[in-house]
């Protein structure tokens, strides 16, 4: 199953955390969106960001080991184009990017996009899949699929 994902994160307080070759920097408390796709394993992934144990491989793992930090939300299409870049370019509009972020594959500013509301967040994030034209799930959903 192949498809695009966002998840919403929650982070409870602010707090400076190192993340690979980007180094340390200072993480807000509120909420971020991450901007990912996987191309052939779309399930496996989702379950491997909302693991509490992993291995350290892409950025996000670094931000998602933070004990402040958490998950809170998935919302994601099933879909075989891939989307993920023109969602962080919509949702970035109406957020503020973390420079270098998750984009190290492509010419995007970021894949990881700060907001302080959430509600805000996740109207952003749906309107980002609604400019695309494509439908999308959310993490109650994905729960029922991903048995």
């Amino acid at each position: 199953m192949k498809g695009s994902y966002c998840l919403i994160i929650h982070k409870e307080k602010s707090s400076k955390i190192k993340v690979g070759a980007i180094g340390l920097n200072l993480y807000e408390k509120g909420y971020y969106v991450y901007i990912g796709s996987a191309m052939n394993s779309l399930i496996p992934r989702i379950k491997r960001h909302l693991a509490d144990e992993k291995k350290m491989h892409w950025h996000i793992d670094y931000l998602l080991k933070d004990n402040t930090t958490k998950i809170e939300e998935v919302i994601f299409n099933i879909g075989e184009k891939k989307i993920e870049c023109n969602l962080a370019n919509f949702i970035s509009k109406n957020g503020d990017g973390k420079e270098n972020f998750g984009c190290s594959d492509c010419n995007c500013d970021s894949h990881l996009i700060y907001f302080e509301d959430k509600d805000f967040c996740i109207k952003t994030v749906q309107e980002a899949y609604n400019n695309q034209k494509i439908s999308f799930h959310d993490l109650t959903y994905f729960k029922t699929i991903a048995k």
